[in-house]
């Protein structure tokens, strides 16, 4: 069994503020277009002839205009934050186009390449996520057939995801073919098994697609949306 070295706890996502600050500043606009109708409003009521009030149908058709005028910017205000919404959600997946991202899956891909003297070196990587803390990890390898070909271990880890890389060597110490495997996870914590520890697997972005579905990631995997990416590479 081999055991992964110590993580450093996984640094926070970073955040975009501009979609909720062109939300707010749209809202700001609605309130002050009512505060300043309705200002008006006060304002008539109060010089008006109170010989010749103002009729109870202009007083109606009037708070009936404010209730439409609202009604509208809301819309807009609604619109132009999904607006902005997609076109950050847009910049950020272009920005993936030509990295790796870890996703749900429990797929590896071995890859082997030779250098100019001739030596063959092997390289996979893959990830867990843990979504509660966990005393211990155990993951295990298996070839095409469903035999155990590695078991990797890591120590006590907090919440977060962790990319995890495998030359190839197999647990009786010979080297594994490129090629597919699959691999599992085992977390435990007091004693029990951990339900919420995911597999993740590699995937490469080569573009990026928007439709009725919103933002799709399309990988040789798959299309895949923001929100199943764990990690980006």
């Amino acid at each position: 069994m081999t055991t992964i070295g110590n993580f450093p706890t996984p640094a926070a996502s970073a955040t975009n503020s501009t979609g909720t600050t062109d939300t707010q500043t749209a809202a700001d606009d609605v309130k002050a277009d009512s505060d300043k109708f309705l200002k008006l409003l006060v304002t008539q009521l109060k010089n008006q002839d109170p010989l010749n009030p103002m009729d109870n149908a202009a007083m109606t058709s009037q708070l009936a205009q404010l209730s439409t005028v609202t009604g509208i910017n809301k819309v807009n205000a609604t619109l132009e934050s999904l607006r902005t919404d997609i076109n950050t959600q847009s910049q950020s997946a272009v920005n993936m186009i030509g990295k790796g991202i870890l996703v749900a899956g429990k797929g590896i891909e071995l890859t082997s390449s030779t250098d100019d003297a001739g030596k063959t070196t092997y390289s996979s990587l893959f990830g867990v996520d843990l979504a509660s803390a966990a005393e211990s990890v155990s993951i295990e390898i298996k070839d095409s057939t469903g035999k155990t070909v590695k078991t990797m271990s890591m120590p006590s880890s907090e919440v977060g995801t962790y990319p995890i890389g495998w030359d190839g060597t197999t647990d009786d110490k010979t080297q594994a073919p490129a090629g597919s495997y699959t691999f599992t996870v085992t977390a435990t914590s007091a004693g029990k098994t951990l339900t919420d520890a995911t597999p993740l697997q590699l995937a490469a972005v080569a573009s990026v697609s928007t439709g009725s579905g919103g933002v799709k990631l399309n990988t040789s995997l798959g299309h895949f949306s923001l929100s199943d990416v764990k990690e980006v590479l």
